[in-house]
């Protein structure tokens, strides 16, 4: 709709178009000029002077310069306009100083013009862009997806080929340099002296480690600043040299700097040296430790890579006889045995918990009329195997001992007296930290085994952590706590068993004939349960197993009956937690499962009594025992009979101690002359199936035999 006011839509709403700038009143807009010059004192503009031809008649050939191939000879004024602009290229200078320009003023809009019908088209502009930033990723399904994987996997090849590859190199972003600065500065000319000085390193550490007085070190200086070329330099060493000799002229005096000349004189002329005092001295005693592993090292270098599964490089001028590469055996490697402990019975050994190349072992007699030779507790090292790192030496012999899995630097020692002493290996001094010989609730009789537990589940009032249980012939097991000092309490008291007391015993037949000593029964050995640490098997000296438990200390939970003498050892298996082992003096072993209070199945081969047993870490069918005169190595997956490893000791000697290596496939076997041989077990098979199931395997096949 079109009034005289505005323009409406059919809804009556003004939609007049508004204008986006509105210029000032005082302001007067002005365009640039292109056919006029600015010099042009006329001021006249090209659509003024056509106005003015029309109005005053003016043909176009009037004007000026202006001829009829410029404006195409036409007498209409408007198509002279178009021709021109369509023709004209360059702008032409017009200059009318006889005609005067009159400005046209534009008029006001009528009632007619605003009742005039005009059609607006609104059109979209062309998009600018600001910024175009392409996009960092594609759709699957794009065209381009393909083209882009390749050039993202060439690129990817091409970083990782940058990573040592001389063709790629990283260089830092270059900029302009700022302004350079010119720093003038005077100062005296600085000369540079080569200059030089022989000083070997004992040199350096004597005259830094020298308590002479400043005053002597100064007097020294100036000494020796004084004193001619001609002179020789001595107190290096015990002969002399001169300054000639060493070809540095007279140069060699003033060359000396204060640092020098500090050095020689700290240096006594003509000192003769104590040869005691060298070789006691801790330097010269650190060299010569490193000096010995290292050459020890190199004299059991095959030995030790045999040890260690790694391979050995032969001599090929020596050729060595072939073995049978199928029978089972042992080789032996080497023997951990010095003049300390020759000649002293190994009782017991046992691994560090965190080094397993540490391994701690006990000398001591078991008989009371030797016991005047006292006892050792050694550490060996398998970087020197000719001599241990740390001798403790005690009054009596060692019976047992074990290191401690939380603190691995305390090593806890039986001995034969009932004293429970405690050792710190990283302390050179032979003094126990703790000792239980002044505690008058320690064992009276000998300590036949000890070992660190960790408590899972702790006693009311005590704190989880590791403890220390023993076992003595008095009868009793304790537990030790060091935190303050090595207090004790008793675990168990084991009590004799006696199998002829019955509803129909007359007690006092037993009164008028023979009667015990002590109501005790002597303890050997004890384990604990890997899977939980309140409940242990005991075995005594009567030759009963019986099962305890760490809440009750007057009443057996269990008692396991097989043997029919002392019982030596009891293990538990590595791999079936509810199965066990145990020897015993009356030359038998025994397999156990916990749940049968009768042994499952017997191993005897020999008939002398079998002083330990130990089972194998890395395959739960093998197992090691030592009885007098043999070492043992069962695989009851080839035979349940016979052994299929047998070593004989040398005359004269007894085995007492078995252990397996942690790591490697050797075995650990103490004797009575103090020796402990390092056997390599060659050709043992290890089941393919679970090392579990194997066990159980067998137990359940004989279990089903028997019935």
């Amino acid at each position: 709709m079109n009034q005289a006011d505005g323009v409406f839509d059919e809804l009556g709403v003004d939609v007049t178009p508004r204008a986006l700038f509105h210029a000032e009143p005082a302001s007067v807009l002005t365009k640039p000029n292109k056919l006029f010059n600015p010099s042009d004192a006329s001021g006249a503009t090209l659509p003024d002077l056509f106005s003015i031809s029309q109005q005053t008649g003016i043909s176009a050939s009037f004007v000026g310069p202006f001829t009829r191939s410029t404006f195409g000879g036409s007498t209409s004024s408007k198509s002279s306009m178009e021709s021109f602009t369509d023709e004209i290229e360059e702008p032409v200078s017009l200059s009318l100083p006889d005609i005067q320009a009159k400005q046209i003023v534009p008029r006001e809009p009528t009632t007619e013009d605003l009742s005039k019908i005009i059609d607006i088209y609104l059109t979209d502009t062309e998009t600018i862009w600001l910024l175009d930033i392409q996009p960092m990723f594609i759709a699957n399904d794009c065209e381009q997806a393909e083209s882009v994987k390749l050039r993202n996997d060439a690129y990817s090849e091409l970083c990782k080929n940058r990573f040592g590859n001389d063709r790629y190199t990283e260089k830092t972003m270059q900029t302009f340099n700022g302004a350079p600065k010119n720093k003038d500065v005077q100062c005296e000319r600085i000369v540079l002296e080569d200059t030089g000085v022989m000083a070997s390193a004992w040199d350096l550490y004597d005259s830094l480690n020298s308590n002479e007085e400043p005053e002597l070190v100064a007097e020294k200086e100036k000494t020796i600043g004084e004193t001619s070329t001609e002179s020789s330099i001595t107190g290096l060493s015990k002969g002399t040299k001169s300054v000639s000799s060493f070809g540095r002229g007279d140069s060699y005096a003033s060359s000396l700097n204060i640092t020098e000349r500090s050095v020689l004189a700290r240096i006594p002329e003509n000192t003769e040296h104590d040869p005691e005092e060298i070789l006691n001295s801790e330097k010269f005693q650190q060299d010569l430790f490193f000096m010995e592993r290292i050459l020890v090292e190199n004299i059991c270098q095959s030995k030790l890579a045999a040890y260690r599964q790694l391979p050995v490089f032969e001599d090929p001028d020596i050729h060595n006889e072939a073995s049978d590469s199928s029978t089972p055996s042992l080789d032996r490697l080497w023997s951990f045995v010095c003049e300390q402990t020759k000649g002293h019975n190994v009782s017991s050994t046992s691994w560090n918990k965190k080094n397993s190349d540490l391994l701690a072992v006990g000398y001591g007699e078991f008989n009371f009329k030797e016991q005047d030779k006292g006892g050792l507790a050694c550490c060996w090292s398998l970087k020197n195997t000719m001599w241990p790192e740390r001798i403790f030496r005690c009054n009596y012999g060692v019976t047992a001992l074990d290191f401690s899995s939380t603190i691995p630097n305390l090593l806890a020692v039986g001995m034969y007296n009932g004293t429970v002493a405690i050792y710190d290996v990283q302390n050179k001094d032979c003094a126990p930290l703790l000792d239980s010989s002044d505690n008058p609730h320690g064992h009276a009789s000998p300590v036949w085994q000890l070992k660190w537990i960790m408590q899972d589940k702790p006693s009311l009032g005590e704190v989880k952590g590791e403890i220390l249980v023993s076992i003595s012939a008095d009868g009793r097991i304790i537990k030790w706590n060091i935190r303050k000092g090595l207090d004790c309490i008793d675990l168990m008291k084991l009590k004799r068993t006696d199998e002829k007391i019955s509803k129909n015993y007359n007690f006092e037949k037993e009164k008028r004939g023979e009667a015990y000593i002590s109501r005790q029964a002597p303890g050997m050995c004890f384990d604990f349960l890997p899977k939980d640490s309140s409940v242990y098997l005991a075995g005594t000296d009567e030759g009963y197993i019986h099962k305890c438990s760490c809440s009750y200390n007057e009443q057996f939970l269990d008692t396991y009956r097989g043997h029919k003498g002392p019982i030596y050892k009891v293990v538990w298996s590595p791999f079936c937690p509810d199965v066990f082992l145990s020897c015993s003096a009356d030359w038998c072993i025994l397999l156990w499962r916990q749940d049968r209070l009768k042994p499952i199945l017997c191993f005897s081969a020999s008939k002398t009594a079998v002083h330990d047993v130990m089972w194998s870490p890395v395959c739960s069918l093998v197992f090691a025992a030592v009885n007098n005169n043999r070492v043992e190595i069962w695989d009851l997956g080839i035979s349940t009979i016979d052994p299929v490893i047998v070593s004989f000791a040398n005359p004269g000697v007894k085995l007492t101690t078995v252990l397996f290596t942690k790591n490697t496939n050797c075995v650990l076997v103490g004797d009575s002359d103090g020796q402990v041989n390092v056997y390599q077990m060659r050709n043992m098979t290890t089941p393919k199936e679970s090392q579990a199931n194997a066990l159980y395997d067998l137990i359940g096949a004989t279990l089903a035999s028997q019935l």
